[in-house]
């Protein structure tokens, strides 16, 4: 691995991108397949944990993608309104992720088709049909009701509309301090009810809490405007009162995750690596680089690892030795597929996600 720490970038964020796209494939090996089953023999306590709360590192993406995304979209907080330059952005949001998808979906596909000769079990699925594919193609699938290809399919799709939502938001409105108001009560709605009801699931309204917690906490640390700032500041505090209160009638601890997050960007989200005290060990050299290496892999890695987790079920099954009922061997394959996603996700984005940032209109 040869990688250089760019002394801009945010090691907050590349840091947090790594620990959840880790977190998510761990939480998708403990959920899928003979291995998972015998690898809780051995790590019960762990295996549960993954299974019960890696889920709530997506909560850890849809805050980032929030605060990202306001990055990227809040230069045109004074430009003049124009629907075609608001639906380029959002064409090109949907260019952005769809090379890299596509090409993990059809390597999905592929490893489906193997493990169906070996492996009997729902995680597999049925054999996909064209319609199917299509939806997938256009983001569609989740709300037409269709199987997803992959794990990680649903999460493209939200990002999308989540995406093109904020875009028509901070576009379109000219005074960013009722753009706020509105966004802390879109928030309020999703994380007390709309997130609590799996009807929404397929749409953005379900997502849209945590994401615009990343949102204000961006405007709160980074908004050229000293008062939005100050707004920002309060709606965030504010948010995590509601939070605190809300606790009373139920627990929702993906609610607190998403507003620890928030805080954790609004606090340290500029922390770049050139802002740390100069390496004085190998092994802290090491780290830092390969967090600023696998950082931009994330997104990659997210996409490609089910993919594995299907080949390796196959395998486990295909050459017999799941009838040892071995959890050493399963967890020792479960690494196995961390490595293989690595390594896939590291060619993904070099032969396609690289290339293909090249579409633009």
């Amino acid at each position: 691995m040869q990688a250089k720490v760019h002394q801009g970038n945010k090691l907050l964020i590349d840091l947090l991108k790594v620990i959840a796209a880790l977190l998510i494939i761990l939480h998708h090996l403990s959920s899928y397949g003979q291995m998972a089953v015998d690898a809780r023999s051995v790590l019960p306590g762990l295996m549960t944990w993954l299974f019960e709360y890696g889920r709530y590192a997506v909560q850890i993406f849809l805050v980032m993608a929030g605060y990202l995304a306001t990055q990227s979209l809040a230069r045109f907080a004074n430009a003049k309104f124009s629907s075609q330059n608001l639906l380029r952005i959002i064409i090109n949001r949907y260019l952005r992720l769809f090379a890299p998808y596509i090409a993990a979906l059809a390597f999905t596909i592929l490893c489906a088709w193997i493990a169906r000769f070996w492996v009997n079990d729902e995680f597999v699925g049925e054999q996909e049909t064209l319609g199917q594919f299509l939806a997938h193609l256009f983001f569609l699938q989740g709300i037409l009701g269709l199987d997803s290809i992959s794990a990680g399919a649903w999460y493209v799709a939200i990002d999308w509309q989540l995406y093109s939502v904020l875009a028509v938001l901070l576009i379109s409105f000219s005074s960013y301090q009722a753009l706020i108001w509105l966004i802390s009560i879109v928030i309020v709605s999703s994380l007390l009810y709309f997130n609590r009801s799996a009807q929404y699931e397929a749409y953005f309204i379900y997502f849209i809490g945590s994401y615009g917690l990343g949102v204000v906490a961006y405007l709160a640390k980074n908004f050229s405007d000293k008062k939005i700032q100050v707004l920002a500041k309060f709606v965030l505090i504010a948010i995590g009162v509601i939070i605190a209160i809300s606790t009373l009638h139920q627990v929702w601890l993906r609610n607190f995750l998403a507003w620890f997050v928030a805080l954790l960007l609004f606090v340290w989200g500029n922390v770049s690596y050139s802002d740390l005290k100069p390496a004085s060990s190998k092994v802290k050299v090491f780290v830092l680089r390969f967090i600023a290496w696998a950082s931009p892999r994330s997104y990659c890695a997210f996409l490609i690892h089910f993919a594995f987790i299907l080949l390796t079920n196959a395998l486990y099954i295909a050459s017999g030795m799941h009838a040892h009922e071995s959890g050493l061997i399963a967890i020792g394959l479960m690494l196995g597929v961390v490595v293989c996603s690595t390594i896939a996700a590291n060619y993904l984005y070099r032969w396609v996600e690289i290339p293909s940032a090249k579409l633009k209109i």
